[in-house]
């Protein structure tokens, strides 16, 4: 699992975490984009268990539509992404890891107040960004395959009739 190191400088963490890293952690659960607890942990430098201290610590800043926990099913789906095939690896997950949304990433920074905590979020909202584009342009051009397939039906229905 890609980890950036703790004693990174402020100058390197740009180049270390950078959106297109970011994107590859990001994952789709409940028709949401989504980070995981132990992802975003190693990302702002700090373990899962002292991540998720500090997000309990505030636990009424993340309503549900912030974060979430994931069921065995999620997981197990997550787990077979992350490992191949191979769902029955333990990956040291003790629990069930907690999802967290767009808005949840953003009121991270609320919560853990520093310089990288900064930088990261930065880099999560750029991924975000990016990807929210995407995912733009791949609707529009679903859009208009569909107008060109409507549009060969259309034109063998009339060659049918000639």
């Amino acid at each position: 699992m890609y980890c950036v190191p703790i004693h990174a400088s402020k100058s390197h963490l740009p180049s270390l975490i950078s959106p297109a890293h970011v994107g590859t952690l990001i994952h789709f659960f409940r028709g949401q984009k989504v980070m995981l607890d132990r992802d975003l942990a190693a990302l702002y430098g700090v373990t899962t268990k002292t991540f998720n201290q500090a997000v309990k610590r505030h636990r009424n800043r993340f309503p549900p539509d912030f974060m979430f926990q994931l069921n065995p099913m999620e997981t197990r789906s997550w787990r077979a992404q992350r490992l191949g095939i191979d769902t029955g690896a333990k990956m040291g997950i003790r629990r069930m890891p907690y999802a967290f949304t767009e808005q949840g990433v953003a009121m991270l920074s609320s919560v853990l107040n520093n310089e990288r905590a900064v930088l990261v979020n930065i880099s999560i909202m750029r991924a975000f960004v990016r990807i929210r584009g995407v995912l733009a342009a791949h609707k529009e051009l679903a859009q208009r395959l569909e107008t060109v397939e409507k549009g060969l039906v259309r034109h063998s229905a009339r060659m049918n009739f000639l």
